[in-house]
């Protein structure tokens, strides 16, 4: 069959499952039921291309596997396979990722793809061993068969207000020869209709404002409007370019003021709301009806996200969206509970942190990042810890009363100078985790890398986060499973983020081309660890053999510094705490220049008296980093003319300080801890790898 036939065959396939489909729905919802009955269920799992197993046989000499297809609140259609059964019951936590069950938005993925992720999973290898025991081959065309066909189910259409597919549970299905099914259920529900587009181009507007306006500014005290008026001026906004919209007065340090939006001079590009919230409601009102600008940050919090104001902010929300079906499209908004923007291309500062408390000096020769986030805090410990994340733009997304994470990270996943997106997510809204998903996708097979930290991973955790933004947190092993087949990076903790967003910015211009690791150091107990610390959950590295001109080149080099008595040429190598500076550098290069070895990690022995570590040595005077043979001055055009990642590892306390800093400022990927460094690279290699995968699965 040719691929046009199979093509057309394909359609005819997916329109006959789908019109079966929904003639049953139709019939059950008509008959005011909102389960299939077993007739209807026998028809359709026969579409399915499966049937019932006999009574005496099922399960008899098989593996009990669960395949399911869920309409979820947040990415819609998701396909799921795993353990059936009794094991289906088992805690998903008891098992490490991919191995109970693996997920994917039905959108994002076909047949073969899914197979390949079901290939993961424990279920797969019960498979594998009991057909090479009984001598015969695991069932695997017909398992590509029943996802396919799912998928064609997954796919539709189901319009809005429409009887659609709410679950179908395949359970156990028993998988011997051919696949039957023990026991299934099918549950269906009329299909939501979807918020209206946001009109996103405006998002330009928000984040490179030719026009600022500020509602809440006081006179007399410091209050958050004020503490942001300040920070936009001492940001380097032009005075000339905002206004305080403030009845009474003429001017606030030295800002023009404004009786109202009906007395501004042309449209406003960004209007900052920093009112009490109870004042919000008409305001954004009076805000889409005037239509005199193009995007809001709604400062205040508490809309939302206690029980009394959880309906009339959903109103507010309702009346939003609607403003979008007019001409134009209506204001965008940011927010509410939002801290706000800084837009370092677009020269400005809204948190209502004062400047002096973060202060926000360049770390790169170019910032080429987006941090995005629900909360405020998380930004501001993040930079405050780690100031070489250095992100060109910053934004609080509050309780995503209209502008979403899906909405924000598609429109950056577009912009060319941006290489690396790190999100920090509680919740999202009806649909807009697969909007999300599909954005994830879109900036990872154009080149870029997005690492995501969801919270709310315990109860606990989900009831303060209805607490701080009421978004409703997902189950986890859901949203990693789909994030992270999409292409993302998900970060397990706060520490993680911070190693995950860093290394990915680092190293996003290094080629990564394969996973053979190179570890060095003149710490035995380093070198041990970044070998201990190699294998992830779900990819592993290994340890590059070192071809044989490579072995000479490290003797030659040991044998000048007088340590080749005391150091075998192996990898991982410890090259004894007696190794210099060059010592150090020149076995690096002997190993990036290895044809087996794809990256490098490296110790750099802040503590070995033989390497310049120190900011001033009082027992060695000029033997510190301001010495031209010290690694601070020799690593960083090494690193520069090498493709492969290297990672210098300085495992010491505030004494070795400056010595990193010099080397980050210096763009050389620097950990303080040598298991971090490589977990971190085995996650960031394994993504990379991922990524170029997902580009080749595009272009075919």
């Amino acid at each position: 069959m040719d691929q046009a036939s199979g093509n057309a065959s394909n359609a005819a396939s997916r329109n006959e499952i789908n019109r079966l489909a929904d003639e049953l729905f139709r019939s059950a919802a008509a008959s005011g039921r909102t389960q299939l009955d077993q007739d209807e269920l026998r028809r359709l799992l026969g579409a399915l291309g499966v049937e019932p197993a006999a009574a005496d046989t099922a399960g008899h000499a098989s593996i009990d596997l669960r395949i399911s297809l869920n309409r979820t609140r947040e990415f819609g259609m998701v396909l799921s396979a795993g353990l059936g059964g009794l094991d289906a019951e088992l805690d998903e936590g008891n098992f490490r990722r991919d191995r109970a069950s693996v997920y994917a938005a039905a959108e994002l993925t076909d047949a073969d793809d899914f197979l390949t992720l079901f290939k993961r999973t424990l279920a797969w290898q019960r498979l594998v061993g009991r057909a090479r025991r009984d001598g015969r081959t695991p069932p695997e065309a017909a398992l590509r068969e029943v996802f396919s066909r799912l998928l064609e189910l997954a796919a539709g259409p189901w319009p809005a207000g429409e009887p659609g597919p709410q679950s179908l549970e395949l359970n156990p299905v028993c998988a011997a020869d051919t696949l039957t099914i023990g026991a299934a259920r099918c549950e269906l529900a009329p299909v939501a209709s979807p918020r209206l587009p946001r009109p996103t181009q405006k998002i330009d507007k928000l984040i490179h404002p030719k026009s600022i306006g500020i509602i809440g500014v006081s006179s007399t005290s410091m209050n958050f409007g004020r503490i942001i008026l300040k920070n936009l001026m001492g940001s380097g906004y032009p005075k000339e370019q905002l206004c305080i919209i403030r009845p009474g007065e003429s001017e606030i340090d030295g800002v023009r003021c404004v009786e109202g939006l009906k007395a501004l001079n042309g449209k406003l590009d960004l209007l900052i709301v920093a009112v009490a919230a109870s004042a919000v409601y008409d305001l954004v009102d009076e805000i889409i009806e005037s239509d005199a600008v193009e995007s809001v940050m709604l400062i205040p919090g508490s809309l939302g996200e206690t029980r009394a104001s959880r309906e009339p902010a959903a109103a507010l929300a309702e009346r939003i969206n609607a403003a979008h079906g007019k001409p134009g499209g209506g204001p965008i908004f940011l927010g509410a509970n939002c801290l706000g923007v800084v837009s370092h291309p677009g020269n400005y500062d809204s948190w209502f942190i004062p400047l002096e408390r973060l202060p926000k000096p360049p770390k790169k020769a170019e910032r080429n990042s987006v941090m995005l986030s629900q909360s405020g805090a998380f930004m501001i410990t993040r930079i405050s810890q780690n100031p070489w994340l250095d992100p060109r733009y910053m934004l609080a997304l509050g309780n995503q009363t209209d502008l979403t994470h899906g909405d924000m990270l598609s429109w950056f996943a577009e912009r060319p100078e941006i290489e690396t997106i790190g999100i920090y997510i509680e919740g999202f809204k009806d649909g807009d985790g697969l909007d999300f998903a599909r954005a994830v996708r879109k900036a990872t097979t154009q080149g870029k890398q997005v690492v995501v930290y969801k919270s709310g991973k315990t109860a606990p955790g989900m009831g303060g986060v209805m607490g701080h933004t009421a978004s409703i947190a997902g189950g986890p092993v859901l949203f990693e499973s789909v994030v992270r087949h999409a292409g993302a990076i998900v970060a397990e903790d706060f520490n993680s983020f911070d190693d995950l967003f860093y290394i990915a910015g680092a190293l996003h211009g290094k080629a990564v081309s394969g996973r053979r690791l190179g570890a060095i150091s003149g710490a035995g107990f380093e070198a041990v660890g970044m070998a201990d610390s190699i294998e992830g959950e779900t990819f592993a590295m290994e340890m590059g053999v070192l071809e044989a001109a490579s072995v000479t080149r490290v003797e030659d080099i040991l044998k000048a510094k007088k340590l080749d008595a005391l150091v075998e040429v192996r990898n991982p190598i410890d090259i004894n705490p007696g190794a210099d500076d060059e010592a150090h550098l020149q076995i690096v290069e002997a190993f990036l220049g290895d044809p087996n070895i794809d990256a490098v990690v490296v110790g750099l022995d802040p503590t070995a008296p033989s390497v310049r570590a120190l900011e001033t040595s009082k027992l060695r005077p000029g033997f510190d980093i301001n010495d031209p043979k010290s690694t601070v001055h020799l690593m960083p055009p090494l690193v520069a003319r090498h493709a492969k990642p290297v990672i210098g590892i300085i495992d010491g306390g505030s004494l070795y300080d400056a010595m990193s800093a010099r080397l980050m400022d210096q763009g050389v990927c620097i950990f303080r801890n040598c298991a971090r460094g490589t977990r971190a690279l085995v996650r960031y290699v394994e993504a990379r790898l991922q990524a170029d995968a997902l580009r080749r699965q595009s272009i075919r």
